[in-house]
């Protein structure tokens, strides 16, 4: 009998080891079975901000095609971070909360991005993921840049500053809870996929300023209509405060957060004569919208371009981004560095108590 069994394990061996290297499980695979062989892959979600507006080069069915006007560029800063080999773009230009959100709801034709993410994150394995969302809830940075530019053009109604700035707070403090249930849902949508919530990278983002008060002397009629004064106060005060309010958002739900309120200093629209040497869009009028969208482009989507990063700013936060989550920080900000480009700034260490 012992002889028996000795012989039929010696017919076994052979046929047990070419099994396990038909299905791939020998080497570093067989000593590491928690290791997925899907390609990885980095996934944005979020709104215009993250979608690539302004960064040019839409996606076909994207650019306004049967009411689609998600606007996801080729070159938003997602393709740009190195994190993973495959980037993915759900964003969608003015989404708010409730389209990250689970839901039956669309925005521009689209569903929720959660429910898209978690059928990603089963074909490819998502090493990060980044949300940057809440400018077209209650702050409503659009309908709020254009009241500003009334203000510019017709004095008599009062700065945005004076007649928006004291509600600011209120509409941040409003904003916040709606960002934190996209945050839950993304969160639920990874761990419907069979992600531990400490197996990829999760990063809220905040808004870079496109304006500035540093402004040419003719910034009125080259595309930055705007008060100096309330630029000022878009820059210093509304997008910082935003920022904060995010902030917040990150350390109640427990996901890393990047500040780019100040990622494009320097270079924001009007702040140079040429237009080529800022990271921002001045008012910009894209007639491909009325191509592709025909009579739906007439209006708002001609201008939707305008005052987001164009395509060099794009470049410059998707690497920050990258460099940040290389970092494994919990925090950090996009700033300019001496060498001209954007990079992870990390808060100080408070130093050791003695």
């Amino acid at each position: 009998m012992p002889r028996r069994r000795h012989v039929f394990a010696a017919f076994l061996a052979p046929v047990v080891a070419a099994v396990v290297a038909a299905l791939g499980l020998t080497g570093a695979a067989a000593a590491k079975p928690g290791v997925s062989p899907r390609p990885a892959a980095v996934v944005a979600l979020g709104d215009s901000a993250a979608s690539g507006e302004g960064a040019g080069g839409y996606l076909p069915g994207t650019r306004g095609e049967g009411g689609d006007w998600c606007h996801r560029s080729a070159a938003a800063y997602v393709q740009h971070t190195g994190l993973a080999a495959t980037p993915v773009n759900l964003a969608c230009s003015g989404a708010n909360a409730a389209a990250v959100r689970f839901g039956t709801g669309t925005h521009y034709t689209e569903g929720s991005q959660a429910a898209q993410l978690a059928d990603v994150a089963r074909r490819y394995r998502v090493t990060a993921v980044t949300l940057q969302v809440g400018a077209n809830d209650d702050p409503a940075l659009t309908a709020t840049g254009i009241a500003c530019i009334r203000t510019f053009l017709d004095p008599t109604i009062g700065p945005c500053r004076d007649t928006i700035g004291p509600h600011w707070q209120q509409r941040l403090a409003a904003m916040a809870p709606k960002v934190e249930a996209a945050v839950g849902d993304v969160r639920a949508a990874m761990r419907h996929a069979g992600y531990p919530d400490d197996s990829y990278a999760f990063v809220l983002l905040s808004y870079a300023s496109p304006v500035t008060e540093r402004m040419g002397p003719l910034h009125g009629v080259q595309g930055c209509p705007y008060s100096r004064a309330d630029a000022e106060w878009g820059r210093t005060v509304a997008f910082a405060q935003l920022s904060q309010a995010l902030a917040g958002v990150a350390e109640r739900t427990g996901v890393r957060f990047l500040d780019l309120s100040r990622a494009t200093e320097g270079r924001e629209a009007c702040s140079h004569p040429d237009p080529a040497d800022e990271w921002q869009r001045r008012i910009t009028v894209d007639p491909q919208a009325l191509v592709h969208g025909r009579l739906d482009a007439v209006g708002l989507h001609l201008f939707q371009e305008s005052f987001h990063p164009n395509a060099a700013g794009h470049s410059q936060i998707g690497g920050c981004l990258g460099e940040f989550v290389g970092t494994g920080a919990g925090t950090g900000a996009c700033q300019v560095g001496a060498d001209g480009n954007l990079h992870a700034h990390l808060p100080a260490l408070a130093p050791a108590a003695h």
